[in-house]
């Protein structure tokens, strides 16, 4: 797992002295929490984007049969927030749960607002990061509506490669749409196919 910070994912993304992006990151704090701890539970209001340090989160829902539906994990370097509920001032339907111990950088928009300010590359920056977020979520839309599993799996492993030795495999098939034993059933036939080749 990689140590990467804000201040380190701004500077390699801008182009910008290291001095700068500190002053403005050096007023944005940062939170730790513990395996199984909850940024936000469903009901409650988000008022920041996580950008994570260290860790892993998971973004879910629950379902009113009580089931589990994962959008998204979030590991080093990945961005997490529930929009709705930030930029719309809306109870979260969602819980965003550390899924190790985690580091998060607490991303609110007077953050944004001053790297703006400060750092005009900025803008642009942060509208394609929000475009690539929109493109990734149409992207999982299509697949779940069309993809077969096997498709959907391999393009998990894509996205996410070191995620699978990370979390249990009830999850990954949370985040597919699909059984754990399907899961099952499909890495046993992607390793046969690879096996015979």
């Amino acid at each position: 797992m990689n140590n990467f910070t804000l201040s380190t994912f701004l500077t390699s993304n801008l182009q910008v002295d290291e001095t700068t992006i500190s002053l403005i990151v050096d007023h944005c704090k940062t939170k730790t929490i513990g395996q199984g701890d909850y940024l936000l539970r469903q009901g409650e209001y988000c008022k920041h984007s996580f950008f994570v340090e260290t860790g892993l989160l998971r973004q879910y829902s629950i379902d009113a049969k009580g089931k589990e539906h994962i959008l998204h994990f979030a590991p080093e370097s990945w961005i997490l927030t529930d929009r709705e509920s930030v930029y719309f001032n809306q109870p979260s339907n969602y819980f965003i749960q550390a899924l190790e111990p985690t580091r998060v950088a607490l991303i609110d928009e007077q953050f944004i607002e001053q790297l703006s300010e400060k750092v005009p590359s900025f803008i642009d920056f942060n509208n394609k990061l929000l475009h690539n977020h929109i493109r990734h979520l149409q992207n999982r839309i299509n697949q779940l509506l069309s993809a077969t599993a096997e498709e959907r799996y391999l393009d998990f492993i894509k996205m996410y490669p070191d995620i699978l030795l990370r979390v249990p495999q009830i999850m990954v098939a949370s985040y597919l749409g699909i059984t754990p034993e399907s899961l099952s059933r499909i890495r046993k036939e992607l390793a046969y196919k690879n096996f015979k080749k």
